[in-house]
């Protein structure tokens, strides 16, 4: 059973005039349950039903009027922290820092109006959930995202958006999360350019058939986890949504060296092959109506970046044969990256090259 350990209030002063006293007046529409929001992405409610935002970039929307709104989130641990973001009328605003132990609320002013509120989750499953207990407001009503294509982006940190976000904190100086903007990863912005939905998929350090120090859980042992935890009980289920186009970015960290303590065995491209093929086979089961995309990686260069891209074109005609009725796999290959972001991952700037980079393949396949 979960626990409320402390309470993470966001107060969000939209665009309006009058005392924070009109929200606590009775009335249905002052008050939008978390129970009553449209999220999507990865999620689950809890026994009080709460939700829970697990994986990155998931979000909700919501409409209101008056002068200012309030989201109630928590965290249940009380020594973290975690980020949420949002837009307020369509435009990005910031990272909303959110701490475990601490129930001040942040107040965020506008002018007046009446407005949309959508707020993301900035980090990944990894990090842990968010928990969202109650909106708010005057006139609350809860958004749905348009109908429209969906794609789902599988993939590792680079997919996360991690380590790409040093405009807070100087990179080193904080907690691998701190840096962590899912918002402008190559995903979200592809889809926001091609004007359908996403859903992001991904872990760090995460391959198809090791990790980068480790030989696992890879994201074939993962992927039909809700929270991409290798240990859990819960399972996503894959009705939930019917993606146009699943996109695969894995295999920068099936070539990594390791971190210098574990073993680390060359890269084999035999064994990266046969489990990237059961891989696409998996999502092929979820999704059966979906297009398949397969990427490389920006970040792998040289003799290496040859080999992963002969990986992928082997994986793209063994998947053809075994499915010849089915739609063909199709597949781009990145442009070589020199990353400005932390630790060697791209940075916010870099992800709005990839996404342009990427923007007439999608289109293309949309």
């Amino acid at each position: 059973m979960k626990y409320k350990l402390s309470h993470f209030v966001i107060i969000i002063y939209l665009l309006c005039s009058g005392h924070s006293s009109s929200l606590n007046s009775p009335g249905n529409s002052n008050i939008l349950p978390a129970s009553s929001l449209s999220p999507f992405g990865r999620y689950a409610w809890d026994e009080k039903q709460d939700l829970e935002l697990i994986s990155s970039a998931v979000n909700f929307g919501f409409s209101f009027s008056g002068k200012e709104c309030q989201v109630f989130a928590f965290l249940t641990d009380t020594t973290a922290h975690n980020y949420l973001q949002y837009e307020l009328d369509g435009v990005y605003k910031k990272r909303i820092k959110i701490l475990g132990n601490d129930a001040k609320p942040i107040v965020i002013i506008a002018g007046a109006g009446t407005h949309t509120v959508w707020i993301y989750k900035a980090t990944e499953a990894q990090t842990g959930p968010i928990f969202i207990e109650k909106i708010m407001g005057e006139n609350l009503k809860p958004l749905k995202r348009p109908k429209a294509p969906i794609i789902e982006f599988i993939g590792n940190s680079i997919t996360c958006g991690a380590a790409a976000d040093a405009s807070e904190m100087p990179c080193g100086k904080g907690a691998y999360h701190d840096y962590t903007n899912a918002y402008y990863a190559y995903g979200p912005r592809v889809a926001r350019s091609l004007e359908v939905n996403f859903i992001l998929s991904s872990v760090s350090g995460i391959g198809i058939y090791r990790n980068w120090n480790s030989n696992g859980p890879t994201m074939p042992e993962v992927y039909e986890k809700t929270d991409f935890q290798d240990y859990s009980k819960r399972f996503w289920d894959f009705s939930t949504y019917k993606p146009t186009i699943v996109s695969i970015a894995l295999g920068t960290n099936d070539f990594s060296n390791g971190d210098g303590k574990h073993e680390r065995l060359p890269f084999d491209s035999g064994v990266f092959v046969k489990n990237y093929i059961k891989f696409v086979q998996l999502v092929k089961s979820k999704y059966p109506e979906a297009r398949i995309a397969l990427l490389s990686s920006p970040m792998i260069n040289g003799d290496r970046r040859i080999t992963l891209q002969n990986c992928i074109t082997a994986v793209k005609e063994n998947i053809d044969k075994i499915y010849p009725s089915d739609k063909k796999i199709a597949f781009y290959f990145f442009e070589p990256m020199q990353a400005r972001g932390c630790s060697g991952h791209p940075s916010v700037e870099d992800h709005a090259i990839l996404a342009k980079e990427l923007e007439p393949f999608f289109k293309k396949l949309l």
